[in-house]
């Protein structure tokens, strides 16, 4: 007998194991990947997590660990391989160290998932709706801390995959978390069910597939969820630019003169009641531009009912630079001191901050101010009837982080997004990032206009649907119109009062719960 069937009666053993068992995992989690944005195999997600059950099903804790850790760095390096480039490429390492930097967050992020494997070995009770829910519990502990410890990195988190299709629906009641934590409920169950049919039939075959009620169940009531928890208050044209700036000729001399006239074209042009630029897209600090060039930007913004968000850095040399969006409407002007200004609170380390001790490597990498300011958050920026509240790229990844603005009587109407991602290219990113702003939308019911520098430029209504969009790596301008919503939705009104505490404290109660079971011999 094997020391996994020695373990632990239950479910048959999956029939590979070893190096093998470690190879599918890996495997799994590529596929996994593959769920996500440009693809959107969205079944593929629950496809993936049902094939790492069944591998971790009757393992040791040791060898579950070991492949848990498999599964999620095939999983991450394939699906954030992308930061070579910007390491590299705009990043002037070598690359070796470019390769070696992506692996090895892979391979620490993926520590998580293999707590969470362990985990769910040692504790498991042999039952399979039982642990169809500790491991759903022991997967959403493990996705949190992803999102949260050391600054946080949630990007392609499970829920992501189910921007679309039935899952959905759940997104303005429990977030992209919770959704995560259904569809490893739905997976687990599963793929427990599958591995029961296929050993000795001890308990009627009823019995056995009754844990497949819980999948049906979720989806049906999924199904029948109430979805309208915001009305409109009207519509807004928009003008979403995209210079399609190389990252190697953002800060060169020739470009920044370039850029300057630019925008005074394009801002002057733009036929929008909004017009949004993406961040940075002006490439010096305020008090290099010009008077003359300024006033031009502000000009077409004096009349009542129009407005621009401009994206420059703001600041000192005393106070530091901040990844700022720029407000100019009647009211606001750069040029008097009375602009508006948003920062950018979310900073990504090694790009934007320097954690201590890692001022070598990004000295290596001749980041342009990458020890940044954290922003301080302000009001939503008022465009007509509407509110508008800005995003800095990066940052609409933690809802969690601006839930508060996005409920009550005087909450957002509409989602601002300005970003820059041509340090990463144009292969997955652009179109995960544009995912991750539709999901944004779902738990909100909020439309999102999104100005990038070379894609995706793009608009989303409240339901989570692009309804309009550039091609990627092209210089153009996008003229539409976005509906503004007012509303709360139940999702946006706990996390805005208690931010991701309340799912903290289901999955510690789900695990407490189970334990409470007596574990089946």
């Amino acid at each position: 007998m094997s020391p996994a069937r020695r373990h632990r009666s239950g479910p048959p053993a999956p029939a590979v194991g070893g190096w093998l068992a470690f190879a599918l995992a890996l495997l799994a989690g590529a596929a996994h990947a593959l769920s996500f944005a440009p693809t959107e195999f969205w079944w593929l997600q629950l496809i993936a997590t049902g094939a790492l059950v069944a591998l971790l099903a009757d393992a040791t804790p040791r060898a579950a660990a070991g492949r848990a850790w498999a599964f999620g760095f095939g999983w991450l390096a394939t699906g954030f391989w992308w930061l070579f480039i910007s390491l590299h490429v705009y990043g002037y390492l070598p690359v070796w160290l470019s390769v070696l930097a992506v692996i090895v967050l892979a391979a620490l992020l993926s520590l998580y998932y293999a707590f969470a494997g362990w985990a769910w070995a040692k504790l498991r009770r042999n039952r399979p709706l039982i642990d169809a829910l500790l491991f759903a519990a022991v997967w959403l502990l493990a996705e949190l801390a992803r999102g949260k410890f050391l600054t946080g990195f949630p990007w392609i988190a499970g829920g992501y995959a189910h921007t679309s299709g039935p899952l959905a629906a759940w997104a303005p009641y429990v977030g992209v978390y919770g959704i995560g934590m259904l569809a490893a409920v739905i997976s687990a169950s599963t793929a427990l069910v599958l591995l029961e049919l296929r050993g000795p039939q001890h308990r009627p075959p009823l019995l056995t597939l009754s844990p497949l009620v819980l999948p049906v169940l979720l989806l049906a009531v999924g199904a029948a969820l109430p979805q309208g928890f915001t009305r409109s208050t009207g519509m807004l044209s928009v003008s979403l630019l995209q210079p399609d700036v190389a990252q190697n000729d953002k800060f060169e001399q020739a470009h920044i003169d370039a850029a300057l006239a630019w925008h005074v074209v394009k801002l002057n042009e733009a036929p929008g009641q909004l017009v949004v630029t993406p961040e940075s897209s002006l490439p010096v600090l305020p008090v290099q531009i010009p008077l003359a060039t300024w006033q031009a930007y502000e000009r077409p913004f004096d009349k009542p009912g129009k407005a621009a968000l401009v994206g420059v850095f703001t600041g000192d040399d005393e106070h530091g630079y901040t990844n700022s969006l720029v407000g100019l409407d009647a009211k606001h002007h750069m040029t008097n001191g009375t602009f508006y200004r948003y920062g950018k609170r979310h900073l990504l380390p090694f790009g934007e901050y320097v954690p201590p001790g890692f001022h070598w490597l990004v000295d290596m990498m001749k980041i342009p101010i990458g020890d940044q300011a954290s922003g301080v958050d302000t009001a939503s920026f008022a465009v007509g009837a509407q509110r508008v509240r800005p995003l800095i790229c990066y940052e609409d990844l933690f809802g969690e982080d601006f839930a508060a603005s996005m409920v009550g009587p005087e909450a957002a109407t509409l989602m601002a997004n300005s970003t820059n991602l041509a340090w990463f290219g144009k292969r997955m990113i652009l179109d995960q990032h544009l995912q991750f702003s539709r999901m944004r939308a779902l738990e909100f019911q909020r439309g999102q206009v999104r100005a990038t520098n070379t894609g995706a430029t793009a608009v989303i209504d409240w339901q989570g649907h692009v309804t309009a969009r550039l091609p990627a790596e092209v210089e153009g301008e996008l003229d539409a119109d976005v509906e503004g919503r007012i509303g709360d939705t139940p999702y946006g009104v706990w996390v805005a009062h208690f931010r991701l505490w309340p799912l903290w404290g289901l999955g510690a109660a789900l695990i407490l719960l189970t334990l409470l079971v007596p574990r089946r011999r």
